[in-house]
């Protein structure tokens, strides 16, 4: 089978195409005939040794969308034939989805209902999983609350925007004015221009003075931000930041109103299929979909985590073996 390999850590051209067997599933595990696997920033970082290294030679991708083809011996939830899809961030790492067929634990996948289409499922994991724990996890919203979405267009923001309007609360976003329009369509109530001067002013207007969630993808641009737009009692979940060592300029404004912070990572959830199972709901039903901005074939898995770092990207890129 065809699958994207790297020998040694590094940029994005050490990702090579070729042909190697096809993997076993152990007795726990699915082979899955690969549809389509999202591209995200977190394979970048396992690809150049950010994170952890991982043993070369090694094939990249943890998000994955497609049919079973053959199951492990102790698995008896699933049976060839079926559509599932997954990720394999979450109660540590799990790769391999750059290629024709993967192996994936049962505990990393769920079934895709027929509603759901392979190519959004595919590149659904990794951003839908974090922005349903963000959201329904940790924030716990509620119908007509005020949630602030930063950075709109992104693939956990986009998300979250369309997992925040099926709980029926009010939708405040942020992203660049060529993608407001998308994001409206996608149940967002109010659309700003995150590099407005006055967006604090904007925010606080269009919530009624102050909103309940926050989910922040840039702790160290709007820690304060999130303070100062908050409602008393707000709950502001953080999902990232550029530097590591985001700071308050004033945390009086936090103190003042009772606003609780949660800062998250998705790889200690701990049951991936909850909040899978929640989002293919969503995607069935019409309430969830993923905007898949680029689609580029497993000989250009190197462009595409070079764009996916580098490119303004409506949604998420996948790659389609």
């Amino acid at each position: 089978m065809r699958a994207v390999r790297l020998e040694e850590h590094g940029g994005p051209d050490v990702l090579q195409v070729e042909e190697i067997d096809r993997p076993e599933p152990a007795n726990d595990e699915l082979l899955v005939e690969v549809a389509a696997a999202g591209v995200n920033p977190v394979d970048t970082y396992f690809r150049d040794g950010s994170y952890e290294p991982v043993d070369v030679p090694f094939t990249p991708g943890v998000d994955l969308a497609g049919t079973v083809a053959e199951t492990g011996d102790a698995v008896e939830e699933f049976a060839a034939g079926d559509r599932v899809y997954g990720t394999g961030i979450g109660n540590g790492s799990y790769q391999g989805s750059y290629a024709e067929y993967a192996t994936v634990p049962t505990d990393r996948v769920v079934a895709l209902p027929d509603g759901a289409d392979l190519a959004e499922a595919g590149a659904a994991g990794v951003v839908a999983v974090t922005a349903w724990r963000a959201l329904i996890d940790h924030a716990d919203l509620n119908p007509a609350e005020h949630c602030l979405v930063h950075g709109g267009s992104g693939g956990v923001g986009h998300a979250a925007v369309q997992i925040a309007d099926a709980v029926s609360a009010r939708v405040i976003t942020t992203a660049s004015e060529d993608y407001h329009g998308g994001l409206e369509a996608m149940g967002a109530d109010t659309v700003l221009d995150y590099a407005r001067d006055d967006l604090a002013d904007a925010v606080l207007e269009a919530s009624d003075g102050g909103v309940d969630v926050v989910l922040d993808h840039r702790l160290d641009d709007y820690l304060q931000f999130d303070a100062d737009v908050a409602a008393t009692g707000c709950r502001v979940v953080g999902i990232g930041e550029n530097s590591p060592d985001p700071g308050f300029t004033n945390d009086g404004a936090a103190r003042s109103k009772d606003v609780s912070y949660q800062f998250m990572s998705m790889f200690n959830t701990p049951d991936l299929r909850v909040p899978l199972r929640g989002a293919a709901h969503l995607m069935d039903a019409g309430r969830l979909s993923v905007e898949i901005d680029e689609r580029y074939d497993l000989e250009e898995a190197a462009e595409a985590q070079r764009a996916v770092m580098e490119d303004s990207v409506f949604g998420k890129l996948v790659l389609e073996p």
